[in-house]
């Protein structure tokens, strides 16, 4: 700003500034370093004014003497949020920045936006409106959200998508196919269809869209409420409500679910979800930043979980560990917690098909891995039993395996005897096997532990973990959805976030 206003005339020039500070002997070192820093800001400007003075006088000394459209070119490449300070340099400024291609160019660049710009174009609505009324002050809640729905949580993504900016809660495939897509459902949406500014309406219900309201309560949290609630019911009350939830969150009826303990669970996550439908409160979490070393890439996926569904977690890799952390989560293990934690560093050895197939072979060399890990890393090198059954082998957490070699390598895989899937369609080969933890706890989040079981990665898109404690077996598939705006800007505050996750439902 004060480089603005000394090039337009209005400011100190940087001989009297550079006078007033000989005068001034015991000035300290910072304003001397704020100086520096003025005077390279202007060198800075000074050569943008070079590579456009061809386009005006023959030496311009302020920006005021550069033509109108070299000022738009200049203008239209800083941040959007620059340039309402911009507007109160001068008279000039102000009118320059009415102009529809600097605020087009922002829109474009800064949220995507392309061919719906000329379509508002066509409905009289300026660019210029459009980011200043509705883009940037919602720019804040663009990304990916935890909602705070207790155990349950969710994933909700915030999109510029046309001219509105809609709140998409992804909800997992219906129980048990972890193939199918992702399936999204609006939950709000922001538009400036009337009276030329931004407009809040709430999705829920089966009313169509009503009032609404959007309030940020501190950085990365911001909640929606419903001012017509109303929308929400159905004439044939909360048994109505209940068939038709059911039927969109689980694709079938309760004539359909014979599990007694299954029936209860889903009327539980009804009564408990249904409290939330006037006011939510979300929370923004990131993507797992991706690293050369990782042995695949980091993202969401959808898993199998037994009696409670399909659930989303994350999967992220810290050094020699790999984690799996809830999005959704259920009553025993709430969302947010870490489900999985993988050892990098303690590949397990298959043995031939006719022995995967022995629950017993199976425990025998996971655990043998376990009582390693218990002990410690001072026995790591010791000596140790592989699938083949030779004592000199190296054992099996060896440091000196090579993931990238082992990885092209694909193996026969199947499912020990006895052990319980959701799916039973699941891959035939893997990559590789490592030794890890599932947590397990009981209702409500009681006596949690964690309990080892077996990491198999399949390929670049799936994985599995069988539990040894519970016999069964979960099967996880990539969630391949395009998520915008959602990547962590530092290592540092993804960790961060995934502490704060575990907090929230601890």
């Amino acid at each position: 700003m004060a480089v603005c206003a000394r090039l337009c005339g209005a400011g100190q020039s940087r001989r009297c500034r550079r006078r007033q500070r000989h005068s001034q002997p015991h000035q300290d070192s910072d304003s001397d370093m704020d100086m520096d820093e003025e005077e390279e800001e202007e060198r800075v400007v000074a050569g943008v004014l070079g590579s456009g003075a061809s386009a005006g006088p023959p030496h311009p000394q302020s920006l005021l003497d550069l033509p109108p459209e070299l000022l738009v070119e200049i203008f239209s490449s800083l941040p959007g949020a620059a340039l309402p300070n911009l507007a109160l340099v001068c008279k000039k400024f102000r009118q320059i920045l009415n102009t529809e291609t600097i605020w087009r160019r922002r829109c474009t660049e800064e949220f995507g936006m392309r061919d719906d710009l000329r379509k508002m174009e066509i409905l009289g609505m300026s660019s210029r409106d459009l980011y200043v009324k509705l883009l940037h002050p919602y720019r804040h809640i663009l990304g990916l959200w935890q909602p705070d729905i207790g155990p349950y949580g969710g994933l909700l993504n915030v999109v510029v998508d046309g001219l509105f900016i809609i709140g998409w809660m992804y909800l997992p495939p219906h129980d048990p196919r972890v193939e199918d897509p992702m399936r999204r459902r609006p939950l709000f949406h922001i538009h400036m269809w009337e009276k030329n500014k931004a407009t809040v309406e709430c999705m829920y219900g089966h009313k169509g869209p009503h009032k609404g309201d959007i309030q940020t309560v501190k950085k990365d949290e911001f909640s929606t409420k419903c001012n017509q609630t109303d929308h929400h019911r159905m004439p044939g009350g909360r048994q109505e409500e209940f068939r038709t939830w059911l039927e969109e969150e689980w694709g079938r009826t309760l004539e359909d679910i014979f599990h007694e303990h299954m029936q209860e669970l889903i009327l539980m996550k009804f009564i408990y979800t249904s409290q939330y439908d006037n006011c939510l409160t979300y929370r923004r979490i990131y993507l797992p930043p991706c690293l050369p070393s990782d042995l695949l890439q980091p993202g969401l996926f959808k898993g199998t979980y037994g009696s409670h569904g399909l659930e989303i977690i994350m999967l992220s890799f810290h050094g020699s560990k790999a984690k799996a952390t809830k999005l959704t989560g259920d009553p025993n293990v709430p969302a947010g917690q870490l489900t999985l934690e993988i050892d990098l560093n303690r590949p397990v050895r298959l043995p031939d098909l006719e022995h995967q197939r022995s629950i017993e072979e199976l425990s025998r060399l996971v655990l043998g891995v376990h009582e390693e890990a218990q002990r410690g890393p001072q026995f790591r090198d010791a000596p140790s039993e592989t699938a083949e059954g030779s004592d000199s082998a190296p054992p099996a957490g060896a440091e000196d395996v090579e993931l990238g070699a082992a990885a092209s390598e694909a193996q026969p895989f199947v499912l020990p005897l006895g052990v319980m899937a959701r799916n039973e369609v699941y891959p035939r080969t893997c990559k590789m096997c490592f030794y890890g933890t599932g947590l397990i706890a009981g209702h409500g989040f009681t006596s949690p532990e964690r309990t080892p079981g077996l990491f198999v990665l399949f390929d670049d898109d799936h994985f599995g973990f069988i539990w040894l404690e519970l016999k069964s077996f979960s099967l996880y598939s990539r969630l391949t959805d395009q998520l915008s705006h959602a990547q962590a800007p530092t290592l540092e505050r993804f960790e961060a976030m995934l502490r704060n996750m575990q907090s929230w439902t601890s």
